[in-house]
């Protein structure tokens, strides 16, 4: 337990290194066992985060994001957070101005993220795979720059598959009502 604990550690260390080291845009800490976003790595990424336009943090562990990622990050343009146990996010997200695609599928979203609406530049929201019931419709409708909401193995009710085909003008995807995600 405490060897595979290491390795993820060294993982993670590794993997910042190369970022700030290369001065990339992109820090990937997919796969890393990660239950938090940790705390340590806001001082070391600290000259970079204004370059870092991409972060992936999927299949990890995480139960929330904190206010301080959101706002330590804000110039993101995508945001992978797609295999974890997120329920929510939080209001700061609202300070991804920049934010092109976020990526949360097979999560625990029982609510649709609202704070995502208010985003001008969000072009493509994944959330398939969650147990959202209801969308707020009309707040994506009037959404300039988006495209295409991913809304697949979700049980959304009838009303919203009902009112959203003549309101929308992005792709809307949707699995048939009762249809059940592929086993992994």
């Amino acid at each position: 337990m405490l060897k595979k604990m290491g390795e993820a550690v060294a993982r993670v260390a590794r993997k910042v290194n190369e970022t700030v080291e290369s001065g990339s845009d992109t820090l990937d800490l997919a796969e890393c066992k990660l239950v938090a976003f940790p705390i340590g790595l806001y001082k070391v990424l600290r000259n970079v985060t204004d370059q870092i336009q991409l972060i992936t943090l999927a299949n990890n562990e995480l139960k929330s994001l904190t206010s301080k990622f959101m706002t330590t990050f804000c110039q993101l343009r995508e945001l992978h957070l797609e295999g974890n146990f997120l329920h929510r996010l939080p209001n700061e997200v609202s300070t991804l101005q920049h934010l092109k695609a976020i990526d949360l599928s097979r999560n625990q979203f029982r609510d649709f993220p609202e704070q995502l609406t208010t985003l001008p530049a969000l072009e493509t929201i994944n959330l398939e795979e969650n147990d959202i019931v209801d969308v707020p419709v009309e707040k994506l409708a009037a959404m300039s720059a988006l495209r295409r909401v991913n809304l697949r193995f979700n049980p959304l009710n009838a009303e919203v598959r009902a009112i959203a085909p003549p309101l929308i003008k992005f792709d809307m995807l949707v699995s048939p009502e009762g249809a059940r995600p592929p086993p992994p």
